[in-house]
């Protein structure tokens, strides 16, 4: 277990400096005080979110099993709250304000709705690994979860967050096949939700239409939708092999990609610090998301082994989309990189999964 722990907070701890300074780095020449104290802000978040991780670590994820209802009545009304009382900020509705702080609810429903779907499908003792999907019918094992994880992903759309909506859908569909719920039961669930896609299109705000067809041919408009995605291919390729160094790149430097301290800062890193800095990075995931998936196989608990798989494809979906959508190979849905993109929000709800991710390799070797 020390191992795991050990590791997990290695790999973190990198990620979370790496963070640190590629924000510096992006909002370093940018006029005005709020630029400069940016990453000053999430060397804060990081120092929370490894109190966090300390914490989880050492609190007993099986604790979330009797939680798991409130969890997921807590998630949802934060999530009916933004619409009340939200702050609107680039024409999106989704955080909330305490204090000095901005809470974005969608981050903690994505680990909510984790919780709930682990607690869902498995059995409570932890003496019984088998689970318990393999009896439920399709209203149990497909609809009624279903209704579950869709209340939360329409209220996300609807601020709107279409990207970490879809999330919850695909982080629905892969624990569906980890659950051994029948695969015709899935095939149904896939068949439904893509069959209305082309009626779906109207319901689709401007921006969001806008940006599926620059993903498509981002030159229909450089100036506009596709200029983001145009600048931040342009980042990544003009990093080269070996990067142009800290505080060096030129499209973050003089300001002619946008976002590049939050949704996009994967280009700025890449610009920096080159393919084989890039490829380090992608490496770091990997290792990371490596660990869960191993904590989960060697767990024998039913509800931890989801628990672990869920929290693992989270993150590991994150970064692939994340990363797709930098290099263009995806459309562009506003999700953050873990732990390097800036936000107190994901740093905070990242560093929480990884101590529950701790904390069941832990209790592991306890049943």
């Amino acid at each position: 277990m020390r191992n795991t722990f050990f590791k997990i907070l290695i790999l973190a701890l990198i990620l979370s400096t790496l963070s640190i300074l590629s924000i510096y780095s992006s909002t370093f020449q940018k006029e005005g005080t709020i630029w400069q104290d940016i990453y000053k802000r999430q060397i804060l978040w990081v120092a929370i979110g490894l109190v966090c991780f300390f914490l989880m670590s050492q609190f007993n994820y099986r604790k979330l099993w009797d939680i798991n209802y409130f969890i997921y009545a807590v998630a949802l009304f934060f999530l009916f709250l933004v619409f009340a009382l939200g702050i609107v900020r680039l024409g999106a509705q989704r955080w909330l304000r305490f204090a000095w702080f901005n809470f974005q609810p969608s981050e903690f429903a994505k680990l909510a709705i984790i919780i709930f779907l682990a607690r869902y499908f498995s059995r409570k003792s932890v003496d019984d690994i088998s689970l318990s999907s393999g009896k439920f019918g399709i209203f149990r094992g497909l609809v009624l979860p279903f209704i579950f994880v869709a209340i939360p992903m329409f209220l996300i759309i609807e601020q709107p967050d279409l990207g970490s909506g879809l999330m919850l859908l695909f982080a629905f569909t892969a624990l569906l096949y980890l659950t051994n719920v029948r695969l015709k039961y899935i095939f149904i669930l896939l068949t439904l939700l893509i069959l209305p896609l082309p009626f779906l299109w109207q319901m689709l705000h401007g921006y969001q239409k806008q940006r599926l067809l620059v993903f498509l041919n981002p030159n229909i408009d450089p100036l506009g939708a596709g200029y983001t995605i145009i600048q931040s291919r342009i980042a990544i390729g003009s990093g080269g092999l070996f990067g142009k160094g800290w505080l060096a790149g030129t499209q973050s430097q003089l300001h002619f990609l946008p976002e590049s301290h939050t949704d996009f800062i994967f280009a700025t890193f890449s610009e920096q610090w080159g393919f084989l800095g890039s490829s380090l990075l992608i490496l770091i995931y990997y290792l990371i998301i490596r660990q869960g998936f191993e904590i989960a196989q060697k767990t024998q608990d039913s509800f931890g082994k989801l628990l672990a798989y869920g929290i693992s494809l989270l993150l590991a979906l994150q970064v692939f989309i994340n990363i797709a959508m930098n290099m263009g190979l995806a459309p562009v849905v506003g999700l953050p990189l873990p732990l390097l993109s800036y936000g107190g929000s994901s740093v905070l709800v990242t560093f929480i999964a990884l101590g529950i991710l701790v904390n069941i390799d832990r209790r592991r070797a306890v049943f």
